[in-house]
């Protein structure tokens, strides 16, 4: 009998007590020759329920909203929306209120591990034992010390996903710099959304994402980003679709996808594009908004006599036009844009030329008006241009910097570290071998990806190729790249080889194949810094503070990485000593709000601790009919010197938005010799038609859904069961054809079928559905865990990235998650 049955069990039957109900009347029921009344009166008095409410931040998405955990007795029993926090202003989406199943999941590691099973791969057992915190530990530093002692600390590698704050993986550069290895850390972006990134910094010079202004938007043309589904800050964005939707005017919007989803069913015109192509449709548009002269002239300039040359096919002489803040417009013309009709584009994305032409109407007649896009833009190896030609349209409608448009996220005023790492640097961090070895994945080595951010797509594969060198030991810090990355079949094999730690609470597809782990606290039980994701831009930090104590032998991760750094030999164990530990280093951040407090009070760590959140709702800049202005305390009445415009708003070579990236001609050479690109067209943005790895006839896109979780919430029955209705039955996750194609290829509804590429073969449960193309697959990504808990694991017959090949944007390093072709078979 289990725990929930036993505490179920009724004293009496229902027929029982309705026979003594309807036998005595009014009389009390017997139980056992006592009567309930007297059995009640004579149970013990119970002591007084204690409730409290703890600030916290959610750890479901990047969103980072603020939670109140109601704790009682010791035990979490709800989560709720902080009221007074601008992100989740006491709201929260979906995945918010699933942090106690993630707090009391029953597979949790509840110690540090050591494997004794020498064989690894999805079918051994790692016969994991609990160790003490000591042992696994030392064990470590003892690793790294004698690969230090060698001169091979290089083959040392700390591999992360979504990093939290200055007292986790803050800490990791420091830790990276005082033991001497270029592979400290390498980071998840790359299999996330660089190529945005990447595309932004090559424009408007600011390698970020951005923040939007959305409550005083009139358009949005969105591409790509599942806007209803898992954008960023999706909780909030929830609340500002309502808030959009209801206002008047209404902010219109038209969303561009490759399948009918939520957003494009809540959007006023829903394009169906071909995957891969949204850089000619961006491009055709910009033809449109200037053809017509619907281009904002205040922000991008106009032509001497006010004459509009801008016509189809024919190039107009540069000096007939003064440039205001965009540099390079007429070059962009005259090289690309002049022959990117809307019929073009209809020939290439197979949206109809009349939708584009009144889409980009709208958009380049409404103000203020932004243009917005995610992975399924830059998700190919044309990723960059896309991104480009996306991001071109805000400066053709002068919407960066504007209100109603987009701006880049400041950062809080955090205090200085508790101590300085250049006080304890030896002569080997300064100067060891290390320092003429390129990192693992290759990032910012001309040879590889040399200007890339991260490339951790490529550490498991070049390790286990020798390219350039084998890794010895490798660590993973909230990230699971064995599931996560592409082909993450070879991850399994270059895994074997190594000795790996995992910090992760969870038994993941990485941490199975780990030989140390070094388990972390959930968030419900950390004390952890968080500034904020993108969001609107003026600087906010938030502070999760612990709901409860740890439940089992666990550790913060910012303190895992400080107790090995103390085992280290020299300065560098000299400086994790002095630094002390992770509450440390958040005391001393919170000392620089006693300088700026914030607008709810905030002043010291006590009370952040107390508010959970320090923000300060003014943002510094504003562009306002062509003109930057600064605020002044009042209102954005400082005008700002191109010179000011340059330091803090357009980071690029001109000082302007740059449809002729002067990042990319800086660099032209080597992305002419690396990729094939026209040397003098390269650093517009242009149209190239992507490259299709797999070998197969059907596109496959692995859209994000509300429920994903970021992967954290695979083992949840609760998600689970939410994730069903559009995700498919107990043990099977949908993938989506169009009715045509599947009467072509003799599958029914709900038909057994296999998805089959170059790299790997899995099966899975067809839903017919008229919403996606009928030249692409949608399957989307969630199911298909071979671990990760007994809830997760073999839910699903097949993960789509096991058919997904490994190629990435050469200069973005973005992984192209949506290139791959598939075929599709009756099973």
């Amino acid at each position: 009998m289990g725990i929930i049955e036993r505490i179920f069990q009724p004293a009496v039957s229902r027929r029982r007590f309705l026979q003594a109900t309807a036998a005595t009347g009014a009389a009390a029921t017997v139980v056992g020759g006592t009567t309930l009344r007297e059995t009640q009166a004579q149970a013990p008095a119970v002591a007084a329920a204690e409730t409290k409410i703890t600030k916290n931040i959610c750890h479901q998405c990047p969103a980072r909203c603020g939670i109140d955990v109601y704790t009682t007795n010791g035990k979490v029993h709800a989560i709720y929306g902080n009221t007074d926090h601008p992100i989740a202003n006491g709201k929260l989406c979906p995945k918010g209120p699933l942090g106690a199943y993630i707090l009391y999941d029953p597979d949790r590691f509840k110690s540090p591990m050591k494997r004794t099973n020498p064989k690894k791969g999805r079918n051994e057992d790692p016969k994991f034992v609990p160790i003490s915190w000591d042992e696994a530990l030392q064990t470590v530093a003892d690793r790294l010390n004698g690969l230090r002692d060698k001169g091979e600390s290089h083959r040392f590698a700390l591999a992360y996903g979504r990093g939290w704050g200055a007292s986790c993986a803050g800490l990791q550069g420091t830790f990276g710099k005082l033991y001497g290895s270029p592979n400290v850390a390498i980071g998840h972006s790359s299999m996330c959304s660089d190529g945005g990134i990447k595309s932004k910094q090559a424009t408007d010079g600011n390698g970020s994402y951005n923040a939007y202004d959305y409550r005083n938007t009139n358009y949005i043309l969105m591409f790509g980003c599942g806007f209803l589904e898992a954008f960023r800050p999706y909780n909030y964005l929830m609340q500002m679709w309502g808030y959009m939707r209801s206002k008047s005017p209404k902010t219109r919007v038209t969303a561009v996808d490759v399948h009918m989803n939520t957003t494009l069913a809540a959007s006023d015109r829903a394009l169906l594009i071909k995957p891969g192509t949204d850089g000619a449709l961006a491009l055709s548009i910009a033809h449109v908004i200037l053809t017509k002269g619907l281009w904002e002239k205040s922000f991008v300039g106009d032509f001497n006599d006010g004459v509009n040359r801008f016509k189809a096919g024919q190039t107009v002489d540069p000096s007939t036009f003064s440039e205001k803040w965009v540099h390079g417009l007429i070059d962009w013309w005259n090289i690309e844009l002049k022959d990117r009709t809307p019929e073009w584009a209809e020939g290439i994305t197979t949206i109809l030329a009349r939708d584009i032409v009144a889409t980009a109407t709208e958009f380049g007649s409404t103000r203020p008006a932004m243009a917005i896009f995610e992975r399924g833009v830059h998700a190919h190896s044309n990723g960059i241009l896309n991104g480009m030609a996306v991001h071109s349209l805000n400066a053709l409608v002068g919407s960066m910097f504007a209100k109603g448009g987009l701006k880049y996220q400041m950062g809080p005023s955090y205090g200085a570290m508790p101590v300085d790492e250049a006080n304890f640097m030896d002569d080997y961090a300064k100067n060891g071998p290390w320092k003429s070895q390129p990192r693992i994945d290759l990032k910012g080595h001309e040879d590889g990806y040399l200007l890339a951010n991260n490339m951790l797509q490529e550490v498991g594969p070049n390790s286990l190729a020798g390219k350039p060198y084998k890794l010895d030991t490798i660590m993973f810090y909230l990230t699971n790249p064995v599931w996560t990355a592409p082909n993450g079949q070879v991850w399994e094999e270059a895994l074997k080889e190594l000795f790996v730690i995992d910090t992760s609470p969870f038994p993941g597809e990485t941490a199975m194949m780990a030989d140390i782990i070094l388990p972390d606290h959930t968030y419900l039980e950390r004390l952890q810094d968080a500034p904020t994701y993108p969001f609107e831009g003026w600087p906010m930090a938030q502070l999760r503070v612990p709901a409860i104590k740890p439940l089992y032998d666990t550790k913060y991760y910012g303190d895992t990485l400080i107790e090995i750094g103390k085992r280290m030999k020299g300065p560098m164990g000299d400086y994790y000593k002095a630094l002390k530990d992770s509450e440390n280093v958040i005391r001393h951040l919170a000392k620089g709000f006693e300088a700026d407090p914030g607008d709810n009070g905030v002043k010291d760590f006590e009370s952040w601790k107390e508010k959970g959140v320090w923000y300060k709702k003014r943002y510094l800049w504003e562009q306002r009919d062509g003109g930057f202005y600064e605020w002044d305390g009042k209102a954005y009445a400082r005008p700002m010197s191109p010179e000011a415009v340059k330091a803090q708003l357009f980071k690029t070579p001109s000082g302007k938005f740059e449809v002729r990236s002067g990042w990319l001609e800086a660099n032209g050479d080597w992305i002419a010799a690396k990729t094939g690109r026209d040397k003098a067209k390269l650093m517009f943005p242009h149209w190239e038609e992507p490259l299709n790895p797999g070998g197969g006839d059907m596109f496959m896109v692995t859209p994000k859904v509300a429920l994903h979780a970021e992967g954290r919430g695979g083992n949840i029955p609760q998600a689970i069961s939410l994730l069903q209705p559009v995700m498919g039955g107990r043990d099977q996750t949908y993938i989506e054809i169009h009715p045509e194609t599947a009467a072509k290829r003799g599958i029914a509804d709900g038909d057994r079928v296999r998805i089959k590429t170059n790299v790997g073969a899995i099966e899975g449960v067809c839903r017919l559905f008229e919403g996606v193309r009928p030249d692409t697959l949608v399957y989307p990504m969630e199911h298909g865990h071979w671990a990760m808990g007994r809830w997760a694991k073999d839910r699903g017959p097949g993960h789509c990235g096991e058919v997904t090949v490994n190629q990435s944007d050469r200069i973005t390093g973005q992984c192209n998650y949506y290139s791959t072709k598939v075929t599709i078979e009756k099973a």
